[in-house]
């Protein structure tokens, strides 16, 4: 058994969800959001390096020696999935697996809003899941790719970076493929899809100017793309696709996003009240003809309005989803607070004041 597999069934054992591995530093687990050390030694260069070279392929530890940094999924001998970041720093070498479950989750397991699931009855278009890294993207559009294949007869092609939940073709046809294992990159990927008569395509994550182009052609051509951003809100991934392309493409991409974006889910992962785990608070944007003429006339920053308005289409602003889980009591107002825009609103739950700021008139935190 590779020696690594003991840092990560302990990682299990305590239900963590990332084992962090790094030199001049004991092996560190990520529990609920926070990053506790475990009783063990800070690992030395040498040693972390013979512990992870002990899982590589041969081609593999060819890419890690000449500098790259190398993205793959593990299984380790007892059944954990993980998926792997391995990397270079300024003492030596670096690693995070993140946990996989073996059962792909649902959206009733979620528990996500109910608009969330009829996104998956859109036939064209595209549909984004944003967030900062580790703040449940992948899981949401994994329970969506679940919800499709088993309520619709389609052929589903997830392109990832690595793959991660695996998911075995039910009422639909699911086709996995990884970046590096069987595409070089993505916008190849939606490149070769499109002549895979697809229903679905899933972009791991619409990472550079190529690959949003391609998956904007997808989606415009009868396709229903779900895809990942960094960003985090629906105004922000909005301007980010339009910056991310051309200046002389902005009117094309401009009126792509107003009549073929539709929807963006953005949601952080927010501790429960026992501390003991995490549920994810969407912000949410349902294109409709406001919006899209707010995007069009370059006025997206008054978008904010129409989700506080929209409620009954299901949009929501960050703020309302985590102040109606706070008043139902299904997060801790503490953690709640730190996510809030407009703090002044979530003042009066909190329970530890040492976290509360000096704000100013509207709410916001003052610098300085």
């Amino acid at each position: 058994m590779p020696r690594i597999d003991s840092f990560l069934k302990l990682g299990l054992a305590q239900g963590c969800s990332d084992v962090h591995l790094a030199v001049g530093v004991p092996p560190m687990l990520r529990m609920n959001g926070d990053l506790m050390p475990i009783k063990f030694r800070e690992l030395a260069d040498s040693e972390l390096e013979s512990y992870v070279m002990e899982i590589l392929s041969d081609s593999q530890k060819d890419i890690f020696y000449k500098g790259r940094d190398l993205d793959f999924s593990y299984v380790a001998e007892e059944g954990g999935r993980f998926r792997v970041n391995l990397f270079h720093k300024d003492t030596g070498v670096g690693a995070v697996f993140r946990h996989i479950p073996n059962e792909v989750p649902t959206l009733d397991s979620l528990n996500v809003p109910e608009v969330v699931r009829s996104f998956c009855d859109y036939h064209q278009g595209m549909v984004l899941v944003t967030g900062s890294t580790g703040t449940g993207k992948s899981t949401t559009l994994a329970a969506m790719i679940d919800h499709l294949n088993s309520t619709r007869s389609l052929n589903i092609i997830s392109l990832e970076d690595p793959i991660e939940f695996v998911h075995p073709s039910k009422s639909s046809q699911v086709i996995q493929r990884e970046l590096g294992t069987h595409l070089t990159s993505f916008a190849d990927g939606v490149r070769s899809a499109m002549r895979e008569d697809p229903d679905v395509i899933l972009v791991g994550e619409l990472r550079d100017a190529d690959t949003i182009s391609m998956a904007m052609t997808a989606a415009e051509t009868g396709h229903l793309v779900l895809g990942t951003l960094h960003t985090t809100g629906a105004v922000k991934t909005i301007d980010r696709i339009i910056d991310a392309l051309p200046g002389d493409l902005r009117e094309q991409t401009k009126s792509f996003l107003s009549q073929s974006l539709k929807a963006v889910v953005t949601q952080v992962l927010v501790k429960t009240p026992d501390g003991r785990g995490r549920k994810a608070a969407m912000e949410i944007l349902v294109n409709n003809r406001a919006i899209a003429k707010l995007i069009m006339t370059d006025q997206s920053h008054q978008i904010p309005a129409q989700l506080q308005m929209g409620r009954d289409v299901g949009m929501q602003m960050m703020d309302q989803a985590l102040l109606a889980m706070i008043e139902a009591k299904e997060v801790d107002p503490d953690d709640a607070f730190r996510y809030a825009s407009d703090k002044k609103r979530f003042q009066r739950f909190v329970t530890d004041s040492a976290i509360l700021p000096v704000l100013d008139d509207g709410g916001k935190a003052q610098v300085g």
